[in-house]
């Protein structure tokens, strides 16, 4: 996909993606114009945000039988609690995946997607919190990259997406495993890391746990460790000096510079010369407008010694 360097100017942004292969925030450009994917690391981030509520961040259209990309939307419409508009909610053919595998409409283009082989993965969080997941076959890596988790095991590869949203129910009924972790608990759980034998230990248990449940339906497994983007290794270090970001993203100006980044979480410095990292989420950027220019933070006191 190609990668355009946004300017100054007001966006609507979409979030966080890793599909480039780093993480970088997807920004659709006001009043109109292609995505723009703006890099993360180590470059200095200034915006303000623009007018208050929540805006459409588009729909995902199926280039090919196998791939998907983000589309803006056309009319850069506001919403309600609501990630799109109703036209980009109706026109979003890949709206249907998470309920392919229970029946109902599909259409031909999800039905092709779906057809390809999918992986059947845990991912463990800085807590020891697991889930379960799944991802279609390009997307193997990615989805993996984005979760924000410090451990990770494919379990099988599935021929299709149908079968092995069987397998990931399957497993979150036997084992309780979740399949969603909200994105506010993976912060507070980096935030309170001070190492990561608890969750080596839990995921080394669930795969143990998984891996004997698939045994039991006679599912192959893979068991294959993912390796984690060297983006996120500041984060991976446990003593790493970090304090919670103490301003609302949301809101107001910002400025700073991410060192480290694991999923949406980033380990960001004020000033080039500081020795501490604020840990924010960039993720609660997604569907809001923001204008990007040389803005900087409020005034912010460390108080490294509280963490």
């Amino acid at each position: 996909m190609p990668v355009t360097r946004p300017t100054d100017g007001e966006y609507v942004c979409h979030g966080v993606t890793w599909a480039t292969g780093d993480p970088r925030l997807l920004l659709a450009p006001l009043p109109g114009g292609p995505l723009a994917y703006a890099e993360v690391m180590n470059q200095r981030l200034g915006y303000q945000v623009g007018r208050s509520g929540r805006w459409c961040t588009g729909r995902y259209a199926f280039t090919d039988t196998v791939n998907v990309e983000a589309v803006a939307c056309p009319e850069r419409a506001t919403t309600d609690h609501n990630s799109q508009c109703f036209a980009c909610a109706s026109r979003d053919e890949f709206r249907f995946a998470h309920q392919f595998h229970q029946g109902g409409h599909a259409p031909d283009t999800l039905i092709a997607y779906m057809a390809q082989p999918h992986w059947l993965y845990l991912a463990t969080f800085a807590g020891g919190t697991t889930k379960v997941g799944t991802a279609a076959e390009p997307r193997g890596r990615s989805r993996l990259d984005e979760q924000g988790a410090l451990f990770a095991t494919y379990l099988a590869r599935s021929p299709d997406g149908r079968a092995v949203r069987h397998l990931e129910d399957a497993l979150t009924r036997r084992l309780d495993l979740a399949q969603t972790v909200r994105a506010a608990a993976k912060l507070r759980a980096l935030a309170d890391l001070r190492n990561l034998s608890t969750a080596r230990a839990s995921h080394d248990k669930d795969v143990a746990r998984a891996a004997a449940a698939l045994a039991d339906m006679n599912i192959p497994t893979v068991l294959t460790e993912w390796t984690p983007p060297g983006e996120g290794d500041q984060l991976r270090i446990a003593d790493t000096e970090r304090v919670r970001y103490p301003h609302d993203l949301r809101e107001g100006e910002h400025g700073f510079t991410p060192r480290s980044c694991i999923g949406t979480q980033v380990l960001a410095v004020l000033e080039s010369d500081d020795e501490a990292g604020y840990l924010l989420d960039l993720g609660v950027l997604k569907g809001r407008r923001i204008i990007l220019g040389p803005f900087s933070s409020p005034g912010t006191a460390v108080q490294a010694s509280l963490f």
